[in-house]
């Protein structure tokens, strides 16, 4: 039996390359404005090609936002000692506004441990403790945000407009990279939060009754278009590698929603790839002009 779609038309598609595209403009402007030169420092510890690739790309866009972007490269056996060492000195590097380290770290490296380290002023991804005790109790301005939700905001509001209130966000995912922290953004736009986890019995009941629904799981196109509000928008967090049934032997990326089917129930949806991860490095670099403009003298 075919499902009937509920709109004549299929919902709209958030071009997550545009929208990063535009902010990526508003921060080359802001440099030659104001004349700064945000510096950026990428670690990256072994040697995984997706990892490689990925830091590449933010190393490649600082640079054409104007920004000292310094790359930093270690062996796959690097000591957590060894590690936090260069973490110490680009704490105090005056050039270096932003500290990335990449993760997944090799499995001698406590996580935690790493990201305790960093200057909370210079934590450009939003993990330090500090950073996410400011968010939580309100004082986002006062905070470094994390990246993916900053972006996955950014999002929300150029499909629902600027006012979010009395909205009812559900999110699916309850990370402390993405889900926690995008539930105390919402909070701040005067949104009903819910938050769906794994502990959650019937999730589909309750992510039907979002206006925006928010999938962060990591699940492959787990939110199926039953579960969808008509008319909600849903921001796929999502990043997943599946096998390719047209063509034997590859792979290709999809979402944790199935996005054939929400977009014939949704009023708008962001696709994966060219959604939420192009703002994600978006929002990294926004974050470290932030910090530049901050620590001028």
């Amino acid at each position: 039996m075919t499902t009937e779609p509920l709109f004549s038309r299929d919902a709209e598609v958030i071009d997550g390359k545009a929208a990063a595209a535009v902010i990526v403009e508003e921060i080359r402007n802001a440099v030659l404005l104001e004349q700064v030169t945000p510096g950026l420092a990428v670690v990256l510890v072994g040697s995984d090609p997706a990892s490689a690739v990925y830091v590449r790309n933010k190393a490649n866009r600082a640079r054409e936002c104007g920004f000292f972007s310094r790359q930093i490269v270690l062996a796959a056996t690097t000591s957590e000692d060894e590690l936090l060492k260069i973490v110490s000195e680009l704490n105090l590097d005056r050039a270096i506004h932003g500290i990335l380290v990449q993760f997944p770290l090799p499995p001698q490296i406590n996580s935690q441990h790493v990201i305790d380290a960093i200057d909370p002023e210079k934590d450009v991804d939003g993990f330090h403790y500090a950073n996410a005790g400011r968010l939580a109790v309100g004082a986002a301005a006062d905070a470094l945000v994390p990246c993916t939700p900053l972006g996955a905001l950014r999002l929300i509001k150029q499909a629902c407009g600027p006012d979010l209130g009395g909205l009812h966000a559900v999110i699916l995912g309850r990370s402390n990279i993405v889900g926690k922290q995008l539930a105390n953004l919402l909070l701040l736009e005067h949104c009903t939060v819910s938050v769906v986890h794994s502990r959650t019995i019937n999730p589909e009941n309750i992510c039907r009754q979002a206006d925006i629904l928010v999938a962060a799981v990591g699940v492959p196109r787990l939110v199926k278009g039953s579960w969808i509000k008509p008319g909600a928008v849903v921001i796929d967090v999502g990043i997943n590698r599946v096998a390719d049934d047209t063509r034997p032997g590859q792979s290709h990326l999809v979402g944790d929603v199935d996005f054939d089917e929400a977009r014939t129930v949704a009023a708008a949806i962001t696709p994966v790839p060219g959604g939420v991860g192009p703002m994600t490095i978006a929002m990294l670099l926004k974050n470290t002009l932030s910090v530049a403009l901050r620590s001028r003298p």
